[in-house]
């Protein structure tokens, strides 16, 4: 019979701190960070995306592994919400349509002709910013980290549009955003609801004389064959947004939360800069394909515009309508 071996409590201890120094299992398996995006490959949005990648992996010592979905993979900006109100699906570098959906009456960014960029980002990073933060929060489950630069938007347009009066009767293809469509109308635009996808067959069949977007959209739709005029109104800036899934930040660990945090904002930066540098790309090769570029009389617009753009400031909270009085056009 073998003769069971008794060890002592201090051989015990030995024993325990030996295992102890070696490997206690299979490491951890990374964080996969899921960061949506609409737009297609090849724009800023893709560069401040590929630069989030590239920090959060480094600052995690690859404890966190990002994997873009780009191009809508997972829908439309709405179907995107939906998915991180319920936690499937972790970030997104989204349009403004949660500021509609979460925080309307402090949504003064979708008003044209208000803000500057650099007055938007003091805006966001007020008071009012803050109730956007926490009203997304609230009510769609959004943790927002800040917005990323993206150009303002101008008109295109088969007719040369100078000053205010020029835009009366303009068969324009907008989106269906009300704010705009009832400044756009306020200054004598017929809107027309025409699909993206569709814009240019619009134009070329005439149902649409003109339409408001970035730079991007001209240069990407080869609208040089059907457009002859870019008209630099700069009416809007419509930033993307940095936001995340709130059910999946909060089971981060504080140091994770921060390098996705930190991560954001620097790629918001970048993405930044990315945007700037093709914006004047577009302008360069937009003139090589031989579309007129008009610095039009943006005071005659301001001014046509101001009843309406005063009126869609009303409909906000009525805590941050004074503050919006500065920002109005003179």
């Amino acid at each position: 019979m073998m003769k069971i071996k008794h060890f002592t409590p201090v051989v015990l201890l030995v024993i325990g701190l030996a295992w102890a120094a070696f490997p206690t299992g299979i490491p951890a398996a990374p964080i996969q960070v899921h960061v949506n995006n609409t737009m297609p490959p090849g724009g800023s949005e893709e560069a401040g995306v590929a630069k989030f990648k590239e920090l959060v992996e480094q600052k995690s010592k690859g404890q966190m592994q990002v994997t873009p979905f780009l191009g809508g993979q997972l829908g439309g900006e709405k179907a995107v919400l939906g998915l991180l109100k319920i936690g499937k699906t972790e970030m997104s570098l989204t349009g403004g349509i949660f500021l509609g959906q979460f925080a309307s009456e402090y949504n003064a960014l979708n008003i044209p002709y208000l803000f500057t960029w650099e007055q938007l980002v003091n805006y966001v990073g007020g008071p009012a910013g803050k109730k956007i933060d926490e009203l997304s929060l609230q009510k769609g489950g959004l943790v927002v980290f800040g917005p990323q630069y993206r150009g303002p938007r101008h008109m295109t347009s088969n007719k040369p549009v100078k000053e205010a009066k020029d835009i009366k009767g303009l068969k324009m293809r907008l989106p269906e955003e009300p704010v705009w469509l009832r400044v756009w109308k306020a200054l004598g635009a017929l809107p027309v609801a025409i699909p993206a996808p569709e814009i240019y067959m619009a134009m070329q069949t005439g149902q649409v004389e003109a339409h408001e977007n970035t730079l991007v959209s001209p240069y990407s739709r080869s609208l040089w064959e059907v457009q002859k005029y870019i008209i630099m109104t700069s009416h809007i800036y419509w930033p993307w947004w940095w936001v995340a899934s709130e059910s999946w930040f909060k089971k981060l660990t504080p140091e994770q939360q921060k390098i996705i945090r930190e991560s954001a904002a620097e790629a918001a930066k970048y993405g930044e800069k990315v945007e700037r540098e093709k914006d004047d790309f577009y302008v360069v090769e937009l003139k090589k394909k031989g579309m007129t570029f008009i610095d039009p009389d943006i005071d005659s617009i301001k001014k046509a515009a101001k009843p309406a753009i005063l009126d869609e400031v009303k409909r906000l909270h009525p805590d941050i309508q004074k503050e919006m009085i500065q920002y109005l056009p003179k």
